[in-house]
């Protein structure tokens, strides 16, 4: 068994924290960077929204695939390795996208952070679950969720005191990545993993989650469950600008806007999991913020954004609230599957998430098409409404993770 020895102030959570302010800080990063660095690489402004979703969709190729290979990675040489070598790629990546002098270049380099950022989080999240005590994980989860909001916050002011210099901005991305890679030396790997290694059934096989009608069921479910997070940032928040466009708002800013809305999901991410531990249910909670993104969905078609920019950015806010609820489905990932694919599970379940991403996209492109509602508003709000209600019902098929002991392992046969 694990011996029960960390606090949710110790370093596996600190740097743990450290992992998810660099991977929001990437993350929202392109969206505010991407009309002026585009503009520089030479971009029509006609061109600039679908070779933003473009740039978009490669990047959440490279972390779903990502996802499984550090997932696979991290329950077979152990989650500390992911730490190490999803950073490292990461960092480089980041720093040569500062030197992209083509569309191209900046496509593949976005690709390449992709693979790489995507053992960050759902790793942290394995080992500090695997680390804390069962009453602790909700706790550690919102802490996590904090560094978040400075992430956030991070990528908006470094951007404007740059002078919007975006090269500079990836290099200082970059740079934080290598930073973290030093302080990860001290991370010690997981107990229960050692334990695992011991026994006789197989670590990391993706393949297992397909074996297994009950384990396809919950691995299924864990995707499902996410995806509402990634259509609110990924269509109503990356691209705000057009649908102020649509809804007649002027002096509106996607920028400032994504900033807010980020802002809000973290301390939405902070508040589920502080009110996971007391309620004592991952599930009700999810339920709950299904609802408030519900409310403001509506509140955002119903009402056209508001009106106005200053009520467009509240509503934004509204969303990014709503769909705080990464860390936690995150956790209940981890805490869903065995030691022996708890890695697996935890780190590809989030970056397959965002890679439905273009998914997403394409079945709003094709809602709004000419041959089907022939209409933005209309293709947006149904494709939520499609989105939401896969989620919810996932949810509701869910069993309950609270307070779990992870103890236990996937019957995978052997070795």
């Amino acid at each position: 068994m694990q011996p029960k020895q960390y606090g949710i102030f110790s370093l596996p959570v600190i740097v743990g924290a450290l992992g998810f302010f660099v991977d929001i800080y990437d993350l929202l990063l392109f969206s505010i960077v991407r009309r002026s660095s585009f503009a520089e690489l030479g971009v029509a402004e006609s061109a600039m929204k679908s070779t933003g979703e473009n740039i978009i969709s490669w990047q959440m190729l490279g972390l779903t695939i990502g996802g499984i290979l550090w997932g696979m990675m991290g329950d077979k040489k152990g989650r500390k390795s992911v730490l190490f070598g999803s950073i490292l790629l990461y960092s480089f990546a980041t720093i040569a996208n500062g030197m992209a002098q083509t569309i191209e270049q900046y496509t593949w380099l976005r690709f390449i952070a992709g693979l790489g950022l995507a053992g960050e989080l759902g790793a942290s999240i394995t080992l500090t679950s695997e680390l804390l005590p069962k009453e602790k994980r909700g706790i550690a989860a919102a802490l996590i969720a904090t560094s978040g909001v400075m992430g956030t916050i991070a990528a908006y002011f470094v951007h404007w005191a740059s002078d919007e210099n975006w090269r500079l901005c990836y290099y200082i991305g970059g740079a934080m990545g290598l930073a973290l890679l030093f302080l990860r030396m001290g991370v010690l790997d997981s107990g229960l993993f050692q334990a695992s290694r011991k026994a006789n059934v197989s670590h990391g096989n993706f393949l297992h989650f397909f074996n297994n009608r009950d384990r396809f069921a919950r691995y299924m479910r864990g995707i499902l469950i996410g995806l509402p997070v990634w259509y609110i940032i990924g269509v109503l928040i990356s691209f705000s600008d057009e649908f102020a466009k649509q809804f007649g708002i002027t002096g509106f800013d996607q920028p400032t806007a994504l900033m807010l809305q980020y802002v809000a999901l973290l301390f939405g991410d902070m508040t589920a999991g502080l009110l996971s531990n007391v309620i004592r249910s991952r599930k009700k909670t999810l339920l709950i913020f299904y609802a408030i993104t519900t409310f403001f969905l509506a509140l955002f078609f119903i009402t056209k954004g508001g009106g106005s920019a200053t009520n467009m950015y509240l509503i934004c806010m509204g969303l990014g609230f709503g769909s705080g609820i990464s860390v936690l489905y995150i956790t209940m990932s981890a805490e869903t599957f065995g030691t022996n694919l708890r890695a697996t599970a935890a780190i590809s379940i989030p970056n397959l998430v965002r890679g439905f991403l273009p998914v997403i996209l394409l079945i709003f492109q094709w809602l709004r098409s000419q041959n089907v509602l022939n209409n933005y508003i209309s293709g947006a709000w149904v494709t939520g409404l499609i989105v939401l209600l896969v989620g919810f019902v996932s949810v509701l098929y869910t069993k309950e993770t609270w307070g779990k002991e992870l103890d236990f392992l996937e019957e995978t046969g052997r070795k």
